[in-house]
């Protein structure tokens, strides 16, 4: 195998595919990128056998082939040569020399042959649909998985493509994150499955203009981030899915509400920040009072102090105080680019349900006011 290739491009593809590489594994390989140059491309490969990604980068091949080579070595090599132009020579031992400038690197590599295989879809359940659409909605509710081991269906996103429309749901059992969009789901496309936490994270970097095909089977999803432009990076993402049946979300959405009251995002995302300080692991909790025409927020913690302090809104409804963990409710508007955001309330012991002029829609257990 023999390439010279841009160092940029070299970077990209590495950047792209570097952090599902494992540095503390059992199997050596796992530790391993695979390059493979063919026909004036260098495909990179890393895998944790759960995500699996592949990328490829123009590069100028004089000879085809493949090798594996450290991942995190590889990355240092290249990350730090000032010559932007870089030659890669592999002989039939698994050894690649690098070459750049003044800059030479001799890097012991394993056979390309005792790579775990990249798997394969057999079914064509497939959906396509613009990359950024997908990245908002990733965005929308990411933030609400679940990181507890034990209820581990709950440590991903649910993806629903039903109706001509792609739903996506999180929750942690303390709240929950729900987004739509419409999407062209033929009729055999059609399923529900739930995408693990790790490939969230890589997905939602990955993603940016262009189009990406979602595929997916019994127990694997696939993603084909397709460029917008020419010369763009395409990337191939393959997961595992979470296996189990994900709860009835819709139970816990309230279906009716008492009040609703249009409050500014910015304002009140800038007024819980405030009143978070005040705030302690013991006692996380913020009271939110409404009266006519007012909100005030209200953080009061034994062994801290408090504050006080109000926001002038809309508001004819009864006196309500309710009480809120704070991370919990700015978690979505940080996570929302509107100036608006919708919330609903029954009394202070139901779910509060936080909604927007988005396809997106947030409940929030509350919190017991002592």
């Amino acid at each position: 195998m023999k390439l010279t290739i841009a160092k940029e491009q070299f970077l990209n593809g590495l950047q792209a595919v570097q952090n599902v590489v494992g540095s503390r594994t059992t199997l050596p390989i796992l530790s391993n990128i695979l390059l493979r140059a063919v026909e004036g491309r260098l495909h990179l490969t890393a895998t944790d056998l759960d995500v699996t990604i592949t990328c490829g980068v123009p590069a100028n091949v004089a000879i085809e082939g493949s090798v594996t080579l450290p991942g995190k070595k590889l990355f240092g090599i290249i990350r730090e040569l000032v010559v932007s132009e870089i030659e890669v020579e592999v002989d039939d031992k698994a050894v690649a020399t690098v070459r750049s400038g003044a800059s030479f690197f001799k890097i012991n590599g394993l056979s390309a042959e005792e790579y775990p295989p990249i798997p394969q879809f057999k079914q064509s359940r497939a959906v396509t649909l613009p990359q950024d659409k997908l990245k908002a909605m990733l965005k929308r509710t990411s933030f609400a998985v679940s990181t507890d081991e034990s209820r581990y269906v709950l440590n991903g996103i649910f993806f629903s493509l039903k109706e001509h429309k792609l739903t996506l749901v999180a929750t942690d059992g303390r709240r929950l994150a729900m987004s739509d969009e419409e999407a062209e789901i033929p009729a055999e496309s059609q399923g529900e499955f739930i995408v693990p936490t790790k490939a969230i994270n890589e997905l939602t970097r990955l993603l940016s203009a262009g189009q990406v095909e979602l595929k997916f089977s019994e127990n694997q999803v696939g993603f084909t981030l397709t460029p917008a432009t020419e010369g763009g990076l395409g990337v191939y993402i393959i997961s595992k899915l979470v296996d189990g049946s994900y709860p009835n979300y819709r139970q816990v959405i309230p279906q009716e509400c008492i009040e609703r009251v249009t409050i500014p995002r910015e304002e009140l995302l800038q007024s819980l920040r405030r009143a978070e300080i005040m705030t302690s692991d013991k006692s996380n909790s913020v009271k939110l009072t409404f009266n006519r025409n007012q909100l005030s927020i209200n953080a009061n913690t034994p062994e801290v102090g408090e504050s006080r302090e109000t926001m002038a809104l809309t508001y004819k409804g009864k006196d309500m105080s309710i009480a809120f963990n704070p991370g919990y409710l700015m978690d979505p508007l940080k996570a929302l680019d509107v100036d608006e955001v919708y919330f609903e309330l029954i009394d202070e012991l139901s779910p509060g349900v936080l909604k927007s002029n988005e396809p997106f829609l947030y409940v929030i257990m509350p919190m017991r006011m002592s």
